[in-house]
């Protein structure tokens, strides 16, 4: 199967499966329901779904497994997207093309989604057998944990916020967004790496470098494509780094140098697939997409 035709049909399984695990919009409280299924549903690339996948294609993982780890992962991320937007944090009016939540609902509702849609991203990894083992199952709730909290994501965000209108060294930004943006990317890829028979601990460093250069490189792109497309192009309030006075690679590298750190990330990412052999391709092939991808 092509690559494209590969991700259209993770992609619409994702998407098939958020629609059964989140609640229906017309249960109590049907007000927040339907806020949570207009946060996650009909929109973003599923990249880190991919990438529980991907790497879930090494580990003999039935794709019913994967489907609930994509799953968790995915609302762990819209639910940070949520709060992100909200007038507190980053104060964005739109998301996916739509209304960002906080503007579609209001403030509350925006803050009760986030954090029902982290608690259900729990439940739906501890209901369902993702590994094959206790060990492997318990392994994968702490890695999402730990990547959703203040060594992550949490903490990420709050380097970022405490970052505006200062400068920052190369290692201090890469530490940011490793947190921000890597740690959540990282957690997808060993998840699936964790899910069915689990890979052994040399493929497992092996997919822990990939994941930690994948996760720099999408934020690298993110900030070229922040500076550079129009907001109709990525769906989302476009140079709003430039106009919050964040740090960013542009902005520390300027337009061309971090261009060229994409493709040293995406090499530094692509070389300890090689020994994979084919059960790397896809892996390979998403560090592409996301190195390229134009929104």
């Amino acid at each position: 199967m092509k690559f494209t035709d590969w991700s259209t049909y993770i992609q619409q399984r994702t998407e098939t499966a958020l629609q059964a695990v989140l609640p229906a919009a017309d249960l109590v409280p049907d007000r927040l329901h339907e806020a949570m299924r207009y946060a996650v549903l009909g929109g973003g690339k599923r990249v880190r779904a991919l990438l529980v996948h991907a790497s879930g294609g090494l580990t003999h993982a039935r794709p019913e497994q994967l489907d609930r780890a994509a799953c968790a992962v995915e609302l762990i991320h819209a639910y940070s997207l949520v709060h992100d937007d909200m007038p507190c944090m980053d104060d964005d009016k739109l998301r996916r093309g739509k209304p960002t939540v906080h503007v579609e609902y209001d403030e509350a509702t925006a803050l009760l989604v986030g954090d029902a849609l982290q608690t259900l991203a729990f439940q739906v990894l501890a209901e369902s057998p993702v590994s094959a083992t206790a060990a492997g199952q318990l392994e994968a709730i702490r890695l999402l944990a730990v990547a959703a909290g203040s060594h992550g994501m949490a903490g990420g965000q709050a380097m970022d916020i405490a970052a505006t209108g200062h400068e920052m060294t190369r290692e201090e930004l890469e530490l940011m967004h490793l947190r921000k943006t890597g740690a959540l990317i990282r957690a997808a890829i060993l998840i699936g790496g964790q899910a069915g028979e689990g890979v052994n601990d040399e493929r497992r460093r092996r997919l822990d470098h990939y994941a930690k250069r994948i996760g720099l490189l999408y934020q690298v792109v993110d900030d070229i494509l922040d500076a550079g497309a129009d907001t109709a192009t990525l769906g989302k309030t476009a140079g709003k780094d430039a106009a919050h006075d964040k740090p960013t690679y542009v902005s520390l590298l300027g337009l061309t140098d971090a261009r060229r750190f994409t493709e040293e990330l995406l090499a530094e990412a692509r070389a300890p697939l090689a020994p994979l052999g084919e059960r790397g391709v896809r892996l390979a092939e998403l560090a592409d997409f996301i190195a390229h991808r134009a929104f």
